[in-house]
């Protein structure tokens, strides 16, 4: 019986798409049922407009918007989001703060979840940024499943052991291999617990 992961994110960009993708594939690679998924937009057209990267991926990737349903389907999540002033983005934001009703019902427990981030710099805030989703996990009741240094892959990624992360230096070509190996190393370890944690989901 396979494993349903949701990796959800926000990307304006592309940075971060890229590490979503890397950590769906590694979940698909044990076998699980993987749902990728996007925040919905929230920038003004005029705002998105401006940058000429983030126009462009906009208008190239055609990517599924994340629901609730999405969240009470998914036995993990992975989210992923760049990094604003050390917090998540607004976008990856609003669709946590929808999750209320499932939240209160039960339903984001004991489930598998991990995050990924990407800023400009090296310490432009991805630690805090995959911290303060950790603290959204622990609300919902979650297993937090850190990358730690359970693989060479985050060593060669920059060496987070809270989750992939990448410093893209405002770049928006492709991603480096070590950082995609390193979300894959994330996918399939999410995958594999949250596996694990079936009798949690379904107690006898």
């Amino acid at each position: 019986m396979s494993t349903n992961i949701l990796v959800a994110y926000y990307s304006s960009t592309g940075n971060v798409h890229q590490i979503a993708q890397a950590v769906a594939a590694g979940a698909e690679s044990t076998g699980a049922e993987v749902r990728l998924r996007r925040a919905p937009e929230l920038a003004p057209p005029e705002a998105v407009a401006s940058n000429p990267a983030w126009k462009a991926h906009l208008d190239e990737v055609d990517v599924p918007d994340v629901t609730p349903d999405d969240f009470v389907w998914a036995e993990g999540y992975a989210l992923g989001t760049p990094t604003r002033y050390g917090t998540p983005s607004a976008q990856l934001k609003q669709v946590i703060d929808s999750l209320g009703p499932q939240w209160q019902q039960g339903l984001l427990a004991n489930k598998a979840a991990t995050a990924f981030v990407s800023a400009s710099n090296a310490h432009g805030g991805n630690e805090s940024t995959i911290l303060t989703l950790n603290n959204v996990f622990s609300h919902w009741g979650a297993i937090i499943v850190p990358t730690g240094y359970t693989s060479a892959d985050p060593y060669s990624a920059g060496g987070n052991p809270y989750g992939t992360s990448y410093p893209s230096a405002g770049g928006t070509d492709a991603i480096p291999d070590e950082v995609v190996a390193a979300g894959k190393a994330q996918g399939a370890r999410l995958a594999q617990i949250a596996r694990l944690l079936q009798p949690l989901r379904d107690p006898r």
